[in-house]
């Protein structure tokens, strides 16, 4: 999905319940900018800040990248993964890419990815915390995962779960990109 229709689709979620930018900001505790940003340029935000958006306005994440309804089961092909939805690229190189497991699935409660880690550099690492939970399977490579005060690293076949309220980041550890498929979950 484009970061257009990302943007494009949190604005028609927030003008319907009409909402202010800076509501929004103030209730998701974001910057006001970043919901103009967001908004009216293309960008793609990273999953916590489009998580608080959410949360905000009380719909699910996948409201803002479902593109199409489909019936049960959701398949989805090895030999395609699954489309791009999105990629953080707000005022830096791209660290993520995801591309969404469970697109068409408007009733699902998780929010299933393959991600693409990117390396980063070391002064790039920020820690950040949202309502809800996170699983991670480490697919290729090997994943920095910081939580609180803890510091691991993941080889492939490693899983991790964690409440995603406490301060964390996952990031490539070395310069090799890292590949995983994470489900999220975040309470309504």
């Amino acid at each position: 999905m484009s970061a257009t229709k990302i943007g494009a689709r949190v604005r028609k979620f927030r003008e319907a319940k009409e909402m202010s930018r800076e509501q929004l900001a103030e209730t998701a505790g974001l910057d006001p900018e970043f919901i103009r940003v967001l908004e009216e340029e293309s960008v793609y935000p990273s999953i916590g800040p489009l998580q608080k958006i959410a949360h905000a306005m009380q719909v699910r994440l996948g409201t803002f990248m479902d593109d199409v309804n489909c019936k049960d089961p959701i398949i989805t092909r090895s030999s395609r993964e699954a489309d791009l939805v999105m990629h953080n690229t707000l005022g830096r190189m791209p660290s993520y890419k995801y591309y969404s497991l469970g697109k068409g699935k408007t009733d699902r409660n998780m929010e299933p990815f393959f991600i693409e880690v990117m390396p980063e550099k070391e002064e790039d690492i920020h820690l950040s915390s949202h309502q809800g939970e996170e699983f991670i399977i480490v697919h290729t490579g090997r994943l920095l995962v910081l939580y609180g005060n803890e510091r691991t690293i993941l080889e492939p076949g490693d899983t991790v779960y964690y409440n995603s309220i406490v301060p964390h980041y996952v990031g490539a550890y070395g310069d090799e990109v890292c590949s995983i498929y994470a489900t999220l979950y975040h309470p309504a």
